[in-house]
């Protein structure tokens, strides 16, 4: 009989008080001084039965406004994207969802195989020479990378462009606090990247620069343009980028990058609340052996059979404490599995398709919403996400709108005071031209 939990009766709690040698559980906390110990009730409800108990928790989980009944036109760096019904059934086999760190290759033959994938697909999409194994999210995986340049240049200047996801430029000074590097933000014109505030700030205390790609405004960044300002000062060029638009954009690798990194989420990865998902980091082979975390390599064994093992892991974290120039010593091994199922069952050809849809159903809500009298301020080339302007604050708008089962975009006005009553907008894959003309419908009627 399989249990969702193993009950433990009065018989059980006898048998274990006569092991340890004790006859009641007082006297198995005896050492606890009685000043210390807590008297009261706790402040929690009331047991409940396991159907009562179900019965409330299913409850309360139908009130959120999830994928399955909603639509959605919410994105900010957790996209609603086609997920192959073939990634649930590879991680769900146990021998990947119970496995951990695979310091024994003779028994992880298949989980290292599996992040090895996942390292050569990181590679070829973001045009880079090496790839770690995965980071916790792509927010910290674009802070280690801050913090690697700094090691590297030995300089104490980080420079990010406000299109920068907000919450990531946010990790990013929490890194830089504890490692005392000045972080420094460049505003944007017309959407981007303010090019003449850049040169602006660039002289030879500049670790770093930092730009998304395509950035959180969904607009494409002009990484050809900017790349000679960085390296000509000789400091690292960091691109955060949606690996899904690397299906159809050129890599960052062709653009000059010298570290991109970001989220994996849009392959494989359900939106869940926001996580976990899978940061990936990937660098030229220069910075090698400065790379956070572990890398898996490939090699043959004395009979020249193929396999893979943990190699050139930095280790540092391990040895040098608070010297590190990185404490992160683990990976997102099953998130990074999805990604790299994903990714293979779409293929070349199926992700270039998924990337091109996402431009194309984009730029059919553009025109939409600008033939609807609706004004797009932020004008340009973008990847499934665009900024609307409205005449109301959006948090009410997207209350009507979860009226009518629908997930509105994102609030700029949390982040960008100058675009309040601005929504950003996100269109995938996932959007059908009935969608699409009903949300501008709604947000139509709502205005």
């Amino acid at each position: 009989m399989k249990h969702r939990y193993l009950p433990m009766t009065e018989q059980d709690k006898k048998e274990m008080l006569d092991t340890i040698g004790v006859d009641s559980i007082d006297e198995l906390f005896s050492d606890i001084p009685e000043k210390v110990r807590f008297k009261g009730e706790y402040n929690i409800k009331q047991a409940k039965s396991e159907t009562s108990l179900t019965k409330e928790l299913a409850n309360l989980a139908a009130k959120n406004a999830d994928l399955k009944n909603n639509v959605s036109f919410l994105g900010a760096g957790v996209y609603d994207h086609y997920i192959p019904i073939i990634v649930d059934h590879v991680i769900s086999r146990s021998e990947f969802y119970t496995a951990y760190t695979p310091y024994q290759p003779e028994i992880s033959q298949g989980e290292l195989q599996a992040i090895f994938e996942f390292q050569t697909m990181i590679c070829e999409l973001t045009g880079m020479d090496v790839a770690n194994s995965s980071m916790y999210d792509g927010g910290t995986a674009l802070a280690e990378a801050a913090m690697l340049s700094a090691g590297h240049t030995k300089r104490k200047k980080v420079l990010v462009s406000k299109t920068v996801h907000p919450e990531s430029r946010e990790v990013l000074k929490t890194y830089a606090k504890g490692q005392h590097i000045e972080v420094i933000e460049i505003p944007y014109k017309d959407g981007v990247t303010d090019i003449e505030a850049l040169k602006s700030e660039l002289n030879n205390d500049v670790a770093a620069v930092v730009v998304q790609y395509p950035n959180f405004f969904g607009l494409i960044e002009p990484l050809k343009e900017i790349e000679p300002l960085i390296h000509d000062i000789k400091a690292q060029f960091v691109v955060s980028s949606n690996p899904l638009a690397l299906g159809t954009l050129a890599s960052p690798g062709s653009l000059g990058a010298d570290i991109v990194t970001g989220d994996a989420q849009p392959f494989g990865i359900p939106t869940a609340f926001g996580g976990p998902h899978c940061g990936y980091f990937a660098v030229t082979k220069k910075l090698m052996r400065k790379v956070p975390g572990r890398l898996v390599g490939q090699t043959v064994d004395e009979d020249g059979k193929r396999g893979f093992v943990l190699t050139l892991q930095a280790r540092e974290q391990h040895i040098r404490r608070d010297k590190a120039t990185s404490n992160i010593c683990s990976n997102q091994a099953l998130n990074a599995l999805a990604a790299s199922v994903a990714m293979t069952a779409l293929g070349k050809k199926g992700m270039k398709e998924m990337a091109s849809q996402n431009i194309q159903k984009t730029h059919y809500a553009k025109e939409a919403f600008k033939k609807n009298g609706f004004e797009l301020p932020l004008n340009g080339y973008h990847f499934n996400e665009f900024v609307v302007k409205l005449n109301r604050p959006i948090n009410e708008v997207n209350e009507g709108l979860l009226k009518k089962e629908m997930i509105g975009g994102y609030d700029l006005g949390r982040d960008y005071p100058e675009l309040e009553n601005h929504m950003l907008v996100a269109v995938t894959e996932m959007r059908t031209k009935e969608e699409i003309d009903q949300f501008i419908k709604e947000l139509g009627d709502n205005q």
